[in-house]
């Protein structure tokens, strides 16, 4: 299915004929280390396999399940880790913003400012997004049917910004469960925009550990597969070299030292796809 609106940033474009990898930690953890060591592997990587990345990280994870989990060095601090990593290793980023009031500040570092799920209908969030004129990346809540993205993305477009990605990530199907249904993606793409899917966002499971949530990762490389011969312009993929010991999110994200192999087989699927 054909993109109405392809989206640039600098030589990279969403919805053209090369896939689009967005990795790293779920968060940065204490001083930055562990973002600085997967932004140098994922680089070394994605150059290697000629890839286009951008690299992830949140400077806060403002929806943990419990007020005792970690999450993040804050947005001044995890703002100037991201610049360095920016400027060390020549990588676009991007980020979540939670508020109308950080939007404009992480901007500042920013390539893209990532919408997440549980506020992607908050339209004062979305304005403040689309006014900096950076990339709008909305990751589709998982209490809306695919069509229903439209209204969040509207938001943006008639606030002037039509620079927009959608991400899927799986709908709730009943209780501390998600599903992926790889329908999303075409119709998403209907609506005229590039697709991301996260792969491992997908295989969580809210809630799953009682105070935390827990996840599948055995599955993420499944759905990664599954998604980009559904037609997906993007993966966003979480990325830590040691998950058993993340601060947030390791029972979802990827070994680093597992990441270079889904990779290579998902531009090969990528490839199959848009010829």
């Amino acid at each position: 299915m054909s993109i109405l609106n392809k989206v640039k940033l600098n030589e990279i474009s969403f919805g053209g004929e090369e896939l689009v990898i967005m990795a790293g930690p779920c968060v940065i953890e204490n001083d930055g280390t562990t973002a600085f060591q997967a932004a140098e592997k994922l680089k070394e990587i994605t150059e290697n396999l000629k890839i286009p990345y951008i690299f992830k990280a949140s400077y806060d994870k403002a929806n943990r399940t419990s007020l005792g989990s970690y999450r993040g060095p804050g947005i001044d601090k995890g703002l100037e880790i991201l610049a360095k990593i920016k400027k060390d290793f020549d990588l676009p980023i991007v980020t979540d913003v939670h508020t109308s009031e950080e939007a404009e500040q992480a901007a500042e570092v920013a390539d893209i400012l990532q919408i997440p799920a549980f506020l992607c209908r908050q339209t004062d969030l979305l304005v403040a997004a689309a006014k900096t004129g950076r990339i709008v990346n909305i990751k589709k809540g998982q209490f809306l049917a695919p069509h229903q993205i439209e209204q969040p993305a509207q938001k943006v477009k008639d606030s002037g910004n039509n620079r927009i990605l959608i991400t899927e990530r799986g709908a709730s199907f009943g209780y501390g469960n998600l599903v992926s249904d790889m329908r999303a993606i075409p119709i998403i793409k209907g609506l005229g925009y590039p697709v991301v899917f996260d792969a491992t966002h997908s295989v969580q499971l809210p809630g799953g550990a009682g105070a935390t949530s827990s996840g599948e990762r055995e599955f993420a490389p499944v759905l990664a597969k599954s998604a980009v011969a559904a037609g997906a312009d993007s993966l966003f993929m979480e990325v830590h070299p040691d998950p058993q010991n993340a601060l947030c999110d390791g029972a979802n994200m990827i070994p680093l030292d597992e990441i270079s192999e889904l990779l290579k087989v998902c531009k090969e699927i990528f490839s199959v796809i848009r010829s």
